[in-house]
């Protein structure tokens, strides 16, 4: 096909989408970005010429093909276009964590030899010169916001303004050089390096193509019929392959416009004012925001609590089977219109979810009550199976077959199957090119023939063609008796609790399996409220009594739901501690998306692993921790022990292959 060597319609490159897109649909709305409680707006025209000039300013800085651009920040038009510009100069975008400390930055910046750095801010600024003398290859850094930023020396500090005014300025003698690179793009150059969270190591450069962007974005936008007149809210990190695809590659293809928040403070208040219809959130989203729900109905009147419960139930009997176009009785129809109207239809509204068409969760498992809860409201939230690597999509949910307990079909272009240890293999059009300067990462994970290892262990089922995933392999195990031992699972069913906010199961190799448990500091902060609790610290309230005694009663009601699962019956846990301090990226206990790390903590938290398997009932600890500004200091704290009550089974054994 000759789109495989020029690219889909002639289109290479990102920037060749925006000149299409500016030339055809011109006065479209491309951005919106809400500063000082105004939304200003962006048609693609008006962006083409922001970018071009941004461009210009980079050339005229000296931006050279292959050159690496770093760019650190929340969600701005400013930044997106600093990447779309430096793709037209022929250099790669390298987006980063902005909540990422000094050292985590160090290591990025001097890995990929960015010679130039754009920034959202000052304190982005201050993060890149504490560290700069270390990095050989940079020259030269912009930053968008000038506050703060007056005395600072400018020698090869700039503002973004002032690029752009430059690149204006020079645009008689350089836009001939521009029109050059712009039109030497390649559909397998490089549009992008993404660095992966780091789980295990040192986080790894993902080398993603033009082929890779805009072929992912393609066939998915075409999978759920995305128009021009969608929506998205850009709020995620910017760092993350699924912005990148969502508001860049399916952004660029289908010319939607992408709506950037103020701030993180006014997040939900922006995300009602726009009311996307085509939204993503990666599962901690969807747990804090039914967290809020919870919170906001035991603060309710007695009416209004009766009137949820009766109208939730209902939701949860019809509602998914009439957003899947199945058949429902006139009653219950009658019955949903109504709760509709009087609950799900202002619920949804204040949410911000009630244009929602495409909806989608992805990044972690998400729990099987809380995806369903979201459903029964009448949201079409799918689930998505994707990676960095493969530019997002392995598998997607059609409409009219999403469940809580797959995570669907291959997704269109993608070639799937499953390894003799069970681990799940892929290759599709968007896999990546290579992890940078890392050849035998490159070599582990992709092979010759194109297929990729996820590292995550799952099946297909015989019967729907749909496909599970278990757990991450590397975590899926045996208990001493042989049974599975699958955490994620059990994690994912103790998250759905509002009260709890993370949760680590142990068990592999062990005869039991045992548990730390985060509590959310706002549910039970709240709960503490209405029954006059006094708390001066997170530490106080997680060691409270009646707070060991709630998170008790959701373990053990978890562990009769995990009884009823014969394959994971062996699961349940037996002993749990509810931790001292919440699990922190800072600290190195999660990744910047909010994966636990779980080596790290069975190797930080030692003395309270030992403890679970043993018969003490409390024990004293003493832990590191990094506060807001930098600082390190030290935790101490005695923690209570606890047994929980678990259901006689007979475990079922992993069968030999």
């Amino acid at each position: 096909m000759a789109h495989k060597a020029e690219g889909v319609e002639g289109l290479r490159s990102i920037p060749a989408l925006l000149h299409r897109n500016a030339t055809e649909f011109g006065n479209a709305p491309a951005y919106r970005e809400k500063e000082y409680g105004i939304w200003q707006s962006w048609t693609w025209a008006e962006a083409e010429e922001e970018i071009q000039a941004f461009a210009l300013g980079l050339l005229n800085l000296g931006v050279a093909p292959g050159d690496y651009v770093a760019v650190i920040g929340r969600n701005r038009p400013t930044l997106y276009w600093s990447m779309v510009a430096a793709q037209m100069c022929g250099a790669v975008p390298v987006p980063l964590y902005q909540d990422a400390g000094a050292e985590e930055m160090e290591y990025v910046l001097g890995h990929c030899g960015a010679r130039f750095v754009i920034v959202a801010d000052q304190e982005q600024v201050d993060k890149v010169i504490e560290v700069q003398d270390s990095l050989h290859q940079f020259e030269h850094m912009i930053y968008v916001d000038p506050r703060g930023l007056r005395k600072y020396d400018h020698t090869h500090l700039h503002e973004y303004s002032h690029v752009q005014a430059q690149g204006r300025a020079a645009h008689d003698e350089l836009t001939g050089e521009l029109a050059a690179r712009r039109a030497g793009l390649g559909y397998d150059d490089t549009c992008v390096m993404l660095y992966t969270s780091g789980t295990t190591g040192k986080p790894k450069g993902v080398v993603l193509s033009n082929r890779n962007i805009i072929e992912a974005a393609r066939s998915s936008a075409e999978f759920d019929h995305l128009g021009r007149n969608d929506e998205v809210l850009a709020y995620l990190p910017m760092a993350w392959v699924g912005d990148f695809i969502f508001s860049i590659g399916q952004a660029y293809w289908k010319g939607f416009c992408v709506n950037c928040p103020e701030s993180v403070e006014t997040l939900a208040t922006d995300l009602r004012e726009i009311a996307p219809s085509y939204y993503f959130a990666p599962p901690r989203i969807f747990e804090t925001l039914l967290t809020r729900i919870t919170i906001r109905m035991e603060d309710a009147s007695p009416l209004k609590q009766r009137m949820f419960r009766y109208f939730m139930a209902h939701a949860r009997k019809v509602g998914p089977a009439i957003l899947d176009g199945k058949p429902v009785g006139g009653m219950d129809r009658l019955k949903y219109k109504l709760g509709d109207w009087l609950v799900y239809g202002p619920l949804k509204d204040a949410m911000g979810f009630s244009r929602v068409r495409v909806g989608y969760t992805a990044g972690e498992a998400i729990g099987p009550e809380i995806f369903d809860f979201f459903r029964s409201l009448g949201i079409n939230l799918k689930q998505l199976y994707g990676q960095t690597e493969a530019s997002v999509f392995i598998t997607v949910q059609p409409d009219g077959e999403v469940r809580s307990d797959t995570v669907g079909v291959p997704a269109p272009g993608v070639e799937i199957r499953i390894g003799e240890s069970g681990e799940v293999y892929y290759r599709s059009p968007g896999t990546f090119v290579e992890y940078y300067k890392n050849p035998e990462s490159t070599a582990s994970t992709k092979d010759a023939e194109g297929w990729v290892a996820t590292g995550d262990a799952g099946f297909f089922e015989e019967a729907s063609g749909h496909l599970r995933i278990i757990d991450r392999a590397k975590d899926v195990g045996q208990m001493a008796d042989g049974s599975l031992f699958a955490p994620k699972y059990v994690e994912n069913k103790l998250k759905f609790y509002p009260n709890i906010l993370e949760a680590v199961v142990f068990g592999a190799g062990k005869d039991r399996c045992t548990a730390f448990i985060n509590i959310d500091l706002t549910a039970v902060g709240n709960w503490a409220e209405r029954n006059n609790i006094a708390y001066a610290s997170y530490q106080e309230l997680a060691g409270h009594s009646q707070v060991l005694e709630t998170i008790q009663g959701h373990i053990e009601e978890v562990n009769a739901s995990v009884a009823r699962d014969e394959m994971l019956s062996g699961c349940q846990v037996h002993r749990f501690i509810v931790l001292h301090k919440e699990l922190d990226a800072d600290d190195g206990e999660m990744t910047r998306t909010r994966k636990v790390k779980r080596k790290v903590i069975a190797e930080k938290f030692h003395d309270l692993v030992e403890a679970l398997y043993s018969d003490v009932d409390q024990i004293y600890t003493e832990t590191e921790v990094t506060y807001e500004d930098g600082r390190k200091g030290r935790i101490k704290a005695t923690l209570a022990v606890r047994d929980a009550a678990v259901v006689p089974v007979t475990p079922r054994a992993v069968a030999a292959e």
